[in-house]
């Protein structure tokens, strides 16, 4: 699969790594639903990456995203957690938008060259799923951002700087991903 940034993937799934990693060690901050969250979207990253975006794996990992985007919000409304595990939901609905996208494209050949294009490097960022990815990145940029300058923050110390890495982590990621696609 041809990417404008041919290491998008590789460098998305660092960043879900990263975050992976921040959350698991906030620990205590973060309820299970937000770990699981973190950790699916680690691991999907990873897959689609190593995959080079093969289209079922990339239908296949967008409902595994979306449904642990679902169960990411299970239960946490009233919580101190509840902002950031909506946070690590829409992160993973945005991750699941692009795989959604990526294997929506049937694999064309050019007549011309006889090249193979597929996913977001065989149309480019055109169409409602484009646009999906693009109000997510924009979503989550800002969200982080606000969330970081303007909400009061919940924690202090090595917890409220792990789960501002997880965040930006996560940030960077969908937006390289959207740049790369």
């Amino acid at each position: 699969m041809e990417h404008l940034l041919p290491a998008a993937p590789w460098l998305m799934a660092a960043a879900a790594t990263v975050s992976a990693v921040a959350c698991l060690a906030a620990w205590r901050a973060v309820p299970w639903q937000g770990r699981q969250s973190a950790l699916v979207m680690a691991a999907a990253m990873l897959i689609l990456a190593a995959t080079d975006g093969e289209p079922l794996i990339g239908l296949v990992l967008g409902v595994v995203l979306l449904l642990s985007a679902m169960l990411g919000t299970m239960g946490v409304r009233g919580t101190a957690a509840a902002a950031t595990c909506c946070h690590r939901a829409v992160v993973s609905l945005v991750m699941a938008i692009c795989a959604f996208q990526g294997a929506s494209v049937a694999v064309a050949v050019s007549p011309a060259t006889g090249s193979v294009a597929a996913g977001h490097g065989g149309h480019g960022m055109s169409g409602a799923l484009s646009v999906l990815v693009l109000v997510g990145v924009v979503g989550v940029v800002l969200w982080t951002v606000v969330g970081e300058r303007v909400v009061a923050p919940v924690h202090r110390g090595r917890t409220a700087r792990l789960l501002t890495t997880e965040s930006w982590a996560m940030a960077a990621g969908v937006a390289v991903m959207c740049l790369g696609f």
